[in-house]
C-alpha cells in the first residue's frame, strides 16, 4: 500500500495550541495562509490549521508525522487505519454535489454530482480525491477527475451553465443562490435518473449549504430528487462524494474557460481581480460590448467597470462563518 500523503482531521483549541507549540519547538517554518490560524512546513511535511478547526497535513512525511507525532502527542488516540470504525458513514452509498465558477467573472457556472459506494471509497483511498481547493494545479485536478470518471461503480454527471444561459437565468431569478439551487437540483435529478447504475441505491444526497436557509435548494428539487434525503451542511467538501463532485465541476470549468480563450484568441483569468478587469477591457476592445455576455457574468461589477458604466453603491454585509476559500 502506498504511504499516506494527505490527512485531514479536526482539532480542539487545546489540541491546536499543543500542535503549534510542538511545531515551534521542532523548527517548523510558519507562513500566512488565507482563512488559517496557522500553517507550517518542514522538509517533507506541510500542514494548515484552518479557522474552521480543520487540520490538513500533506507531503511525503504525512504518514510518519500522523503516526509518531499527531496521534500519540496531540490527538492522544490512534485513528490512522481506523477511519471506517470512527466514521461508519464513510462507506454509505450516497450522492455528492458541488459547483465551480460561482466567483469567476469569466466562464460558466458548472455543477457536478457523484455517486459513491463502499467499493468506490476503498478504490480512492490513495487516489488524492479531496476538496478541489486543496489541489494545487489544474493539471492535477484533470488527472484526479479522470480517475473519478473511470472508477468502477462510480456514477457522475455535470451540468454546465454557459455564460449566455447564465445571464438569462440571472435576469429572471435575480439571485445567484436561486441559480445554484436550480443547478444542484438539476444534478440530483440527473443522477437519480441513473439509479439503475447504482448498486446499492444511494441513501442520501449531500451538498454545501450556500444559502441562509436549506429551503432554497429543497424547494428547487424535482420529482426524482424529492425521493432522496438531502443533507446540506457547511464545509460539505470534507465528504468524499462532495469532494469528488468539486473536482469534476472545477475540471469542467477550467476546460471550458480554456476553450473559450482559444475561441476568442485571449487568456481569460480566473476569479475577479485587477487582471480580470484588464482582460475585460481587452475583450471589449477586440470583440465589442455586445459579445461580453457570451464570455462573462454580467451582474459582476467588473462588467460595469469595463464598459465605463457607474457602479451601484456597495452593500455592507457580515460574514456568517469563516472557512477555507
Amino acid at each position: 500500500m502506498k504511504p499516506l500523503t494527505s490527512y485531514t482531521t479536526t482539532l480542539s483549541e487545546p489540541q491546536a495550541a499543543a500542535l503549534k507549540n510542538w511545531l515551534t519547538q521542532h523548527g517548523y517554518k510558519f507562513r500566512e495562509v488565507p482563512y488559517a490560524k496557522f500553517a507550517a512546513e518542514k522538509e517533507k511535511t506541510n500542514m494548515v490549521f484552518y479557522e474552521s478547526r480543520k487540520l490538513v497535513v500533506q507531503g511525503k512525511g504525512t504518514q510518519e508525522f500522523v503516526e509518531f507525532v499527531l496521534e500519540p502527542e496531540i490527538l492522544q488516540e490512534a485513528r490512522l487505519g481506523y477511519e471506517e470504525v470512527l466514521n461508519p458513514e464513510l462507506l454509505l452509498p450516497r450522492l455528492g454535489v458541488d459547483e465551480s465558477g460561482k466567483g469567476d467573472f469569466f466562464g460558466p457556472l458548472c455543477v457536478a454530482g457523484v455517486y459513491v459506494n463502499e467499493s468506490v471509497v476503498r478504490a480512492w483511498k490513495d487516489a488524492g480525491v479531496r476538496d478541489s481547493k486543496l489541489i494545487g494545479s489544474d493539471k492535477r485536478i484533470k488527472e484526479v477527475a479522470e480517475i473519478i470518471r473511470k472508477t468502477p461503480g462510480c456514477v457522475t454527471t455535470v451540468v454546465p451553465i454557459g455564460n449566455e444561459a447564465y445571464n438569462r437565468l440571472y435576469a429572471t431569478m435575480r439571485s445567484v443562490n436561486s441559480m445554484l439551487a436550480w443547478g444542484h437540483a438539476r444534478v440530483i435529478e440527473n443522477l437519480m435518473a441513473l439509479q439503475y447504475q447504482m448498486k446499492p441505491a444511494p441513501v442520501r444526497a449531500i451538498s454545501d449549504q450556500f444559502a441562509q436557509t436549506k429551503d432554497t435548494v429543497t424547494k428547487a428539487l424535482m420529482s426524482l430528487g424529492r425521493g432522496i434525503e438531502l443533507i446540506q451542511k457547511h464545509r460539505a467538501e470534507a465528504d468524499l462524494a462532495v469532494a469528488a463532485a468539486s473536482i469534476l465541476a472545477r475540471n469542467e470549468f477550467v476546460t471550458r474557460l480554456e476553450s473559450m480563450g482559444k475561441q476568442y484568441g485571449m487568456v481569460f483569468p480566473k476569479g475577479a481581480s485587477a487582471a480580470v478587469d484588464a482582460a475585460a477591457k481587452e475583450f471589449l476592445a477586440k470583440h465589442g460590448a455586445e459579445n461580453l455576455k457570451k464570455v462573462a457574468k454580467m451582474h459582476f461589477r467588473t462588467a460595469l467597470r469595463a464598459q465605463g458604466l457607474p457602479e451601484p453603491p456597495k452593500v455592507e454585509w457580515k460574514r456568517r462563518s469563516s472557512r477555507p476559500a
